[in-house]
């Protein structure tokens, strides 16, 4: 059974299927997918992107690359870079490797890759 996080109780008015999983050191994606057996075009990765003071998350494939400049054009910022991983996990209340885009400390703009929006269903981390 999954644990409990802000995550699941952020979704629990709204249909979901929760997913267990041994999770991985690294490439966390990657092992995600292969452990479910899930197209790796509809897990998403949750990137926490920065511009000055301000955050926002970005939801892109596991198999897929964020482009920050794409990112900054969507957010109307001059430029963007991925958040530092110490102010990412305090702005998310989730550590690196375990960022859920449900349930965040702190609310933050977020993004999803354009073709990932088209589809039914798409996986998440749930922190």
């Amino acid at each position: 059974m999954a644990k409990k996080t802000r995550a699941v109780e952020a979704v629990a008015a709204i249909d979901h299927e929760l997913l267990s999983y041994t999770p991985s050191r690294d490439h966390f994606g990657e092992h995600s997918v292969a452990e479910l057996g899930l197209d790796p075009s509809t897990v998403l990765k949750t990137l926490v992107v920065q511009h000055e003071r301000d955050l926002a998350l970005c939801l892109v494939p596991v198999s897929g690359r964020l482009s920050l400049k794409a990112a900054a054009r969507a957010l109307e910022w001059k430029n963007a870079a991925l958040a530092d991983p110490g102010r990412a996990q305090r702005a998310t209340g989730y550590v690196i490797g375990g960022i859920s885009p449900l349930g965040t400390a702190t609310e933050l703009r977020t993004l999803i890759d354009a073709p990932c929006a088209a589809v039914p269903t798409v996986t998440v981390s749930g922190g």
